[in-house]
């Protein structure tokens, strides 16, 4: 018995009220958590389940409190500040602390009860706390960890090895299991791995990660400063030509990083993934593996162009000095969100949850001044930093006329597409693959990296990236498992664990209709299908799903059109092009007025640099005037 919760974050009370309700939840949150918990949770499991459904999202955000312990700045909000900024993700909150750091009093207004965006942590059954929509870190910026000291605020991650595992579906030989390819750390363990498929693959890997390795690191130095200022290069007088100057330096520095390999560098940005692939390796398991990095949140195939540059993306990034490492944060993924903003607490940053803006004061000067919320408070400063998408900061919260209609028909024309319906479970049992038996339900290796299902073939991902091209979710969808539980005790129960099922391709539209309740069951319950066949006994192991279709992602954490990104990672919209080539430089058209969410350079992921890149341009505006 389970009970589904599909993402909606009104629920009806069951019990007499919202006390009996809340009670209910932190009663069997603290039974679990128990000494009995191991002899007691098979009989509660279907009670669990009733729980979990009288919750309402005013239950949800009391108990989100009870375990983060996080409430608004004690502090009441002030009608006036130097800097206000408007969305709670993660990188507002980064602007928050490097803003407050320089001086500039800021405050932060979260529409959510919760802060993160969708680097957010959630308990959604109880004892069960989900990294509801972003699940691993690996982006975030080095000297960012390391300027607010995001260890002392709290934030501690835990390594994966190996780093995936994809199964396959196929007849054991000899009453042996199916076969699966294991990747991780150690290139020789690897190299083993895959001379079960291919010993050219086996020799070739190694040189292809050092080939990627320089890539990657090539582009560090483009990552934490704004694209090049062509504008002021081309146009103004000398000295603002000399100062524009400057902002070639990065650029100087990833060309000389990159020295002879720029032809690589440029063919792997502008080619379809497949085509880097083909030219390393022959075995459909390895390629297939390499290539989700390709498409993963992106509503693309690996035969298109642009997906290169989204493999590049996903391995750029390091944790704890390990190029290309991925892990879990404790606590969820809220736990990054918490710690920067701590940070930006310590440094004297005011934040506040609830506060929902409705729009962005402009004064008679054509000026940003300050945000009115949706209760008709208004908040004044000097410059607003928003952290929503593009679409929305400009087509929302932007009052109507403000902004050309030659700029509101750019802003239409940025894409959202989203492949993406991330769905969370929670289950009392591990998965038993039949590619890796564990039938002592003790965790082995495997369960704590990415597991890759249906991903046996590129062939595929192309017919579920087809399927989605033409209005239907993926009969046999592409699906990222993570149960970070095995590593994390703090996430569920003794015994019981969470799952994060990141599944691709699934359209906004099904058919050009709206998602209806019916269409998330259905699609999850194939996704549940297809997980039963790699490991039997998954389906009677659940105790509770979330499923967030592409509408679902954009309605809660207000990520347009459900992309993870805030805009596609293509190359229409990367470097200079991002979000619109007039806003590349985090600026609007509107003085005072800011960029500095993940759909501005250089995109998306947990990384933090569109929050500290738009600080120090806001910092050094504040400075000019």
């Amino acid at each position: 018995m389970y009970m589904p919760l599909n993402g909606f974050e009104e629920r009806i009370y069951c019990c007499s009220g919202p006390g009996s309700t809340l009670l209910s939840w932190k009663y069997f949150a603290e039974l679990a958590r128990g000494k009995e918990a191991g002899s007691m949770w098979k009989s509660f499991k279907p009670l669990l389940a009733m729980a979990a459904a009288t919750l309402t999202d005013r239950g949800r955000r009391a108990v989100t409190l009870l375990r983060t312990g996080f409430r608004s700045s004690h502090t009441t909000i002030k009608p006036s500040y130097d800097a206000v900024i408007i969305g709670g993700g993660h990188n507002g909150l980064v602007a928050a602390a490097y803003l407050q750091k320089g001086g500039v009093k800021t405050a932060v207004l979260e529409r959510r009860h919760v802060l993160g965006g969708a680097a957010v942590s959630e308990e959604l059954f109880p004892g069960f706390r989900f990294s509801r929509c972003s699940y691993l870190l690996s982006l975030l910026r080095p000297h960012i960890y390391k300027d607010l000291e995001l260890k002392k605020h709290g934030l501690k991650v835990y390594m994966r090895n190996p780093h995936s595992f994809t199964p396959l579906l196929e007849d054991g030989v000899k009453g042996a299991p199916p076969r699966s390819l294991t990747l991780g750390p150690d290139l020789i363990k690897n190299q083993n791995e895959i001379s079960k498929f291919s010993q050219k693959d086996a020799k070739a890997y190694p040189e292809f990660v050092a080939h990627l390795e320089t890539l990657a690191g090539a582009i560090h130095p483009l990552l934490d400063a704004p694209p090049v200022d062509i504008p002021g290069l081309t146009a103004g007088s000398l000295r603002k030509r000399l100062a524009a100057a400057a902002t070639l330096m990065p650029l100087v520095k990833f060309g000389l990083k990159l020295g002879r390999n720029f032809t690589d560098f440029y063919e792997i940005t502008a080619a379809p993934i497949m085509k880097i692939l083909t030219q390393w390796f022959e075995s459909e398991p390895l390629k297939a593996t390499l290539a989700t990095d390709g498409v993963i949140g992106a509503m693309t195939s690996p035969n298109n162009p642009g997906s290169g540059y989204v493999l590049l993306h996903h391995v750029m990034g390091e944790l704890e000095k390990e190029k290309g490492a991925w892990g879990y944060v404790e606590g969820g993924m809220g736990g990054v969100s918490q710690a920067i903003a701590k940070a930006a607490r310590s440094y004297g940053a005011d934040i506040f949850t609830e506060k929902d803006v409705g729009q962005i004061i402009i004064g008679s000067d054509g000026a940003a001044k300050g945000v009115a919320l949706k209760d008709g408070t208004e908040i004044h400063s000097k410059v607003v930093l928003s952290n929503a998408t593009p679409y929305v900061t400009f087509k929302n919260l932007t009052p109507q006329g403000a902004l050309s209609p030659k700029f509101m028909k750019a802003v239409d024309q940025i894409d959202y597409t989203s492949p993406v319906t991330k769905i969370n479970v929670a289950i009392d049992k591990l998965p038993n693959f039949l590619a890796f038996p564990t039938p002592d339900d003790k965790p082995a290796p495997l369960h704590q990296c990415s597991i890759h299902l249906n991903c046996e073939s590129v062939d595929v991902l192309e017919t579920a990236y087809k399927d989605a091209v033409n209005g239907r979710p993926s009969a046999r969808p592409m699906m990222e498992m993570t149960i970070p539980s095995v590593l994390d005790p703090t996430l569920a129960p003794p015994g019981c664990h969470v799952v994060s099922l990141f599944t691709q391709f699934t359209p906004y539209h099904i058919e050009g209709q709206e998602w209806t309740e019916q269409d998330r069951e259905a699609f999850a319950d194939n996704v549940f299908d297809w997980v039963e066949q790699y490991a039997p006994g998954f389906k009677k192991s659940v105790v509770g799903r979330d499923v967030l279709s592409p509408p679902d992602l954009e309605r809660i954490f207000g990520l347009t059109g459900g992309n993870i990104f805030h805009g596609s990672m293509s190359l229409d919209q990367l470097y200079l092009a991002r979000p619109l080539p007039s806003l590349s430089d985090y600026c609007s058209p509107i003085k005072g007025l800011y960029l500095c969410g993940s759909g501005c350079h250089p995109g998306g992921g947990v990384m933090g640099s569109p929050g500290w890149n738009a600080a120090l341009m806001a910092i050094s505006d504040l400075k000019s005037r």
